[in-house]
């Protein structure tokens, strides 16, 4: 799952000791707060500066490695933790570079014994890399690829060359490689130009060289090679052969240690079941739309059955009749099919409603469940203080009749709840006798009016998962401190138990992804429903024209891994959505905000029909490559295209200043017919060059009139930015205030070419030098719609300043 998000249960006193903590090892108030309210990064945290005795104090550079460590650190090398920690403290370890090899190093020997000069060569302990050695590299680098650094000037790809530096000097600083590469670069090329701005064009391809005439390395032929995680992200999954023993312990705090694990009996009778494929199962809650991380769920959970010919199914988590609509279910199917996954079988957990009840009934006569009668108040405060509840040791009996009056609808909704007898003194608060049915005098969307007891998630998640024969239950990594109570409902239930695995949810910059403050920019209308272009829904990213396959190329980039929740930046997912669209979208023009330019040396109302391209490299002389543009005496440019003053560094049109006009002729500009205000101009007066002898160097997307005194093609272009001006509004206590005042803007009379008035919604274009845009369904057959996918290059962190 991606969305059951877990609030820390520390109380206030809690939170004040773990705050002083935190600062002590220099950790900004923000990010102490933010670590606080994780219990399970609290837990790891403490752990780590008890076990650094920096408990004191330390440096902040230190803190921040020791914070990384408690996020980050491989679970199966624990018992090496304590060495690492000790060359942090001692600034062995010093950077991120080196506490990263270091991580790679004991995953890989696990639990083996550590070899001291292996582990310090393989993290670079004892390695100084002086200003002047990272010079040198750089130096040497930019020697190597200058022709190439020269030729692309500031399009050159730096990570490249911080890829060369970084083999040279693996532990270099890399702020000073950055510091040093940016010096390089403007002392090599100067100043930008608006050139440096403009998107290359594509050269023709030519004809290879025939391997006699040239010699040409694998390294210039191919692309640099892919990890086997990025070739195969699924690699890391074992086979459900493997299910026999399960990958986790049990930690009670009377000393007991329980370890799950699944006889070779009922493992061979699940095998025997799943004929040894991969069962997995994508499990959305029907109470909103799905957003971008449960497109991350739907690749991790449909694409390893996928890639291991096994089945996954697609399963409503309905546990909670209030919440639920039938819209949502809809939707929710549509759109898994949309990111392009077939489901095995479409299964609710209200299915399994009455084997989980039978279910209940054992639990409780085995002496692990009990009903309980404390106010959701109570329970928390018994839960912060680890007391039992006095109900606890009620007789068996008695609980079996009471979940009976329960079931059949004799006791009051908040009066009874049924609880799982775990461990109250437990160091997991996952353990503090979790509810398992709850009293809920409310109608089913699925399983309709037959039950008024309802299965809470910890409770038939894990129980369904094994009744469906699931080899792989997966979800990300907030779950992880429920998977003690996973396997030991289980474990007690004696039922088959799958493997479990966490991994990293998908936090994106600038906006939100909780399904309550969705709900609420929706239900408040913040925003314009589910499918608004500026939220991460799926709804409204494919309303904004993003392809499902820019989607799970993003989603694969960003890898399956254990790596805690950072945030991915948003021009990460652009990049992916441009590469697509590239390749995708025709090229067309539009004109945003017109200015009205007159050709005084072309005849009033002729007209020339000319070719324009519909691809950067398309032949003109194939019909179906081109399109038919008209161009007459009255054209219009972009209003930000024409100054009254020229500069060096300015390419559009200017008084007495020639361009070029896209798949048409020069112009130069003779005339400006300015308003009354002496400043605002009306009217640009311009000569047009049929013999094409001048070569500006600017070249201007335009419409033109198809004939005398008739408006070009009239369409609305909406334009969308961020939603939110910080990079994390989640954070933020008044989020709402955050919202970008510019997030959307509506311009009603943009000019068209007189091709574009045959789009059909979901038809997708690049509007030359502005950007990606789709045809939206409120296009009517008076006025089409734009919405913006995407502008041409990155304009990042550009709002607001």
């Amino acid at each position: 799952m991606v969305e059951k998000g877990d609030k820390g249960s520390n109380s206030t006193g809690d939170k004040a000791r773990f705050l002083e903590l935190f600062l002590k090892i220099g950790l900004d108030e923000r990010t102490a707060n933010n670590t606080i309210a994780n219990n399970k990064v609290t837990s790891n945290l403490t752990a780590v500066i008890h076990e650094a005795e920096v408990t004191d104090g330390c440096d902040r550079s230190v803190g921040n490695l020791l914070y990384t460590v408690a996020t980050k650190f491989p679970t199966n090398a624990l018992i090496h933790r304590p060495t690492l920690l000790k060359y942090i403290v001692s600034s062995k370890i010093k950077t991120a570079a080196q506490l990263e090899a270091a991580f790679a190093f004991l995953s890989s020997i696990a639990s083996e014994n550590l070899k001291v000069d292996e582990f310090e060569q393989a993290c670079g302990v004892g390695v100084e890399v002086s200003v002047e050695d990272i010079k040198m590299a750089v130096t040497e680098v930019f020697e190597e690829k200058k022709p190439k650094i020269v030729e692309q000037r500031y399009r050159t790809n730096v990570g490249e060359l911080f890829a060369h530096i970084r083999k040279k000097q693996p532990w270099a600083d890399p702020k000073i490689v950055k510091q040093l590469v940016d010096a390089r670069l403007y002392e090599l090329l100067g100043e930008k130009t608006a050139a440096d701005e403009e998107k290359p064009v594509k050269k023709k391809k030519e004809k290879p060289a025939k391997v006699e005439e040239k010699k040409v390395s694998a390294e210039e032929t191919f692309p640099p090679k892919l990890s086997e995680e990025e070739l195969n992200p699924y690699a890391i999954f074992p086979s459900p052969e493997e299910n026999l023993k399960v990958h986790t312990e049990i930690y009670f705090s009377d000393g007991r240690v329980q370890r799950p694990c699944n006889s070779r009996e009922i493992l061979e009778k699940h095998l025997k079941f799943t004929g040894g494929k991969v069962m997995t199962r994508f499990p959305p809650e029907p109470n909103g739309y799905l957003h971008i991380g449960h497109a991350k769920a739907m690749f991790v959970d449909f694409g390893l059955a996928k890639d291991r010919g096994g089945n996954c199914y697609l399963r409503y988590d309905d546990t909670n009749p209030e919440a639920e609509k039938k819209e949502y279910i809809d939707h929710i199917e549509e759109v898994v099919g949309w990111m392009g996954w077939k489901p095995f079988k479409i299964t609710y957990t209200s299915d399994y409603f009455q084997e989980l009840y039978e279910l209940a009934v054992e639990m409780i006569r085995r002496g692990h469940a009990y009903v309980d009668h404390q106010t959701p108040e109570e329970i928390k405060e018994y839960r912060e203080k680890k007391m039992n509840s006095p109900w606890r040791d009620r007789p068996i009996e008695e609980s079996l009749k009471l979940f009976d009056e329960m079931k059949r609808g004799m006791i009051e909704e908040g009066k009874a709840t049924l609880r799982m007898k775990q461990d109250m003194q437990s160091d997991n608060f996952n353990m503090y006798d979790l509810i398992a049915y709850r009293i809920k005098f409310t109608p089913h969307p699925h399983a309709g009016d037959k039950w008024c007891i309802y299965p809470s998630y910890d409770y038939a998640h894990c129980i369904v998962d094994s009744l469906e024969n699931i080899t792989h239950s997966l979800c990300t990594l907030e779950f992880e401190t429920r998977r003690a109570s996973y396997y030991w409902l289980l474990d007690v239930l004696d039922l088959y138990m799958p493997y479990v695995w966490e991994y990293s949810r998908l936090n994106i910059t600038n906006t939100v992804m909780s399904k309550r403050k969705l709900n609420r920019l929706v239900t408040e209308k913040w925003v314009d429903g589910w499918d608004d272009p500026r939220l991460m829904t799926l709804a409204g990213l494919r309303r904004r024209g993003v392809t499902p396959t820019a989607i799970n190329s993003f989603v694969r980039g960003i890898g399956i891994t254990r790596s805690d929740c950072s945030l991915i930046r948003l021009d990460r997912l652009e990049y992916h959505i441009r590469e697509e669209l590239n390749k995708t979208a025709q090229r067309t023009m539009v004109v945003l905000n017109p200015l009205k330019v007159v050709i005084t040396n072309l005849e009033a109302g002729s007209v020339m029909d000319l070719d324009a391209k519909k691809w950067p490299d398309a032949q003109t002389d194939v019909a179906s490559s081109v399109y038919k543009v008209p161009f007459s005496n009255v054209v219009f440019i972009e209003r930000t295209d024409f100054r009254m003053k020229d500069s060096k560094d300015y390419y559009g049109l200017a008084p007495g200043k020639s361009v070029l006009l896209r798949y048409a002729f020069p112009i130069k500009c003779t005339e400006v017919i300015l308003g009354e205000d002496n400043e605002s101009v009306l009217e640009v007066r311009a000569e047009y060059d049929p013999s094409k002898k001048i070569k500006p160097k600017g070249v201007l997307h335009w419409v033109a009139e198809s004939s005398a005194g008739v408006e070009p093609l009239k369409v609305e272009v909406r334009l969308f930015d961020k939603l939110f001006l910080s990079e994390n509004p989640a954070e933020l206590e008044d989020w709402l205030g955050d919202m970008n005042p510019h997030s959307k803007v509506v311009i009603s009379d943009a000019y068209a070419v007189p091709a574009l008035r045959n789009a059909a919604i979901g038809d997708k274009f690049q509007f030359e030098r502005l950007g990606y845009f789709v045809v939206d369904p409120d296009s009517t057959s008076e006025k089409l719609v734009f919405n913006r996918t995407v502008t041409l290059r990155d304009t990042y962190g550009k709002v607001g300043k």
